[in-house]
């Protein structure tokens, strides 16, 4: 990845100060309502913008979501470059490289805020719901979502896949919260908050998810 180098490797790196995280989620949470609104304003996109951003990054968020095509979080939220620090991976699990990138941005670019992002009708989820043998490298995957799969409730395939997209989400969150040795500690001095979302595909709505 691009970001790596000899700084990536000092602990817990003095990260510049930014908004902290109820505010960050505010910021997102209004994004958001413009996107559904259809009111963007489409900031920090801008040539300016570009080249301001030649010689550092400072987001204001991290975002774990899903690599569906149809979730892109910087449209989602009405965000521009620089402001999202973004890691995407099917299914929004955490695999050791994601954490890593999440460390990375806590510890060296400042967000206060880790938001883990699910979305209705989730493609890997779905397929993990609806069993069969996984090829590739796709065990991996399935393996990490089949714990929500398996606490699923629902009287219908469509509920029960709802459910799963939910526990899964907040299974990631803990997961991180828990993370050891980097954003556990962030976590327990309320340096950092670690949430979770669920995008709906129809209204193109957020909401935030609390276990």
């Amino acid at each position: 990845m691009c970001f790596l180098g000899t700084a990536v490797y000092a602990q817990h790196a003095e990260a510049p100060a930014g908004p902290g995280a109820d505010d960050s989620l505010k910021r997102l949470m209004a994004g958001n309502d413009r996107y559904v609104a259809q009111k963007m304003t489409h900031d920090d996109q801008s040539i300016a913008r570009r080249m301001e951003l030649t010689g550092s990054q400072h987001p204001f968020a991290s975002v774990l979501s899903c690599s569906d095509s149809r979730v892109p979080p910087e449209v989602v939220f009405d965000q521009g470059l620089g402001d999202l620090f973004v890691v995407r991976v099917a299914g929004n699990v955490a695999p050791d490289e994601a954490v890593a990138s999440l460390e990375y941005a806590v510890d060296h670019l400042g967000p206060k805020l880790i938001l883990v992002l699910g979305h209705q009708s989730c493609g890997a989820v779905g397929a993990t719901l609806d069993g069969g043998t996984p090829e590739g490298h796709l065990a991996s995957l399935v393996n990490r979502l089949l714990p929500a799969v398996q606490k699923a409730t629902g009287a219908d395939r469509r509920a029960k896949l709802d459910s799963a997209v939910r526990i899964n989400v907040l299974n990631v969150v803990e997961e991180l919260r828990k993370s050891h040795p980097i954003l556990d500690k962030q976590v327990a001095d309320h340096t950092i908050r670690i949430v979770g979302g669920r995008y709906a595909l129809d209204t193109g709505r957020v909401e935030i998810l609390y276990p």
